[in-house]
């Protein structure tokens, strides 16, 4: 099966860009926290981030700074404030997964595409620029004003292409903050993208791909087509 999407929506962090927030807390926290609880302290930071985008919007560094504090007092961890900046700062140096380059390149003269990710206008643009593609739209939570997995990005997404989800394809490497949500919302197609971050969870009518690469074959192009360059 092939779809022919007027969009193709793409989360960033995770998806395209390579989200090393976990390694980076890790190498941060190495001297105050014990090989043995630093992988619980991780899965703490983790789930406060998804916690504390749930609620109404403040900016990413407020999230990320909310969740890494309640991870040190859940796990008496010492905390100071160069620990939040250091995590926020690591974010626009993060790099694409192998072959997102590639790929999009191959389909963006195909179908328009799309960013839209929890994250800031002014942080954004470095992740972007990583990824080295034609972009119709980029779209941010301090756009929309909400976070991802809440309804209210979407359809911010939705007013700003003047596009219904039955017509878009969104892609990611996570359930929980997108494709459930694209599920309830009736995209066209939904791909995940499984990065063995987050476990596969059938019945929501998702295209799995291991390999980014196959996506285009899910547009219905061919090699041909993909490695064909813009004038």
């Amino acid at each position: 099966m092939s779809y022919k999407p007027s969009f193709i929506s793409f989360d960033c962090y995770g998806t395209l860009i390579n989200f090393e927030m976990g390694p980076t807390a890790k190498k941060l926290f190495n001297d105050r926290v014990s090989a043995d609880v630093m992988p619980m302290f991780l899965e703490s930071f983790r789930f406060y981030r998804l916690d504390e985008v749930l609620g109404e919007w403040k900016p990413f560094f407020n999230v990320v700074e909310n969740a890494i504090q309640r991870a040190c007092i859940a796990h008496q961890v010492d905390y100071t404030d160069a620990d939040a900046i250091a995590l926020y700062n690591a974010v626009s140096t993060w790099q694409p997964h192998p072959h997102v380059v590639e790929t999009l390149k191959s389909i963006d003269q195909h179908v328009p595409l799309v960013i839209l990710s929890n994250s800031m206008i002014d942080l954004i643009p470095a992740s972007v620029e990583h990824l080295q593609a034609q972009f119709h739209s980029v779209l941010t939570a301090e756009e929309a004003q909400a976070y991802k997995p809440r309804a209210q990005i979407f359809e911010y997404m939705f007013d700003s292409l003047n596009c219904g989800p039955e017509k878009m394809m969104h892609v990611s490497s996570s359930y929980r903050y997108d494709l459930m949500t694209a599920s309830d919302l009736g995209f066209m197609a939904k791909v995940f993208i499984d990065r063995q971050h987050e476990p596969n969870c059938p019945g929501y009518g998702v295209d799995r791909l291991t390999d980014i690469r196959n996506l285009p074959s899910l547009l219905g192009l061919t090699p041909s087509e993909t490695l064909t360059q813009k004038a």
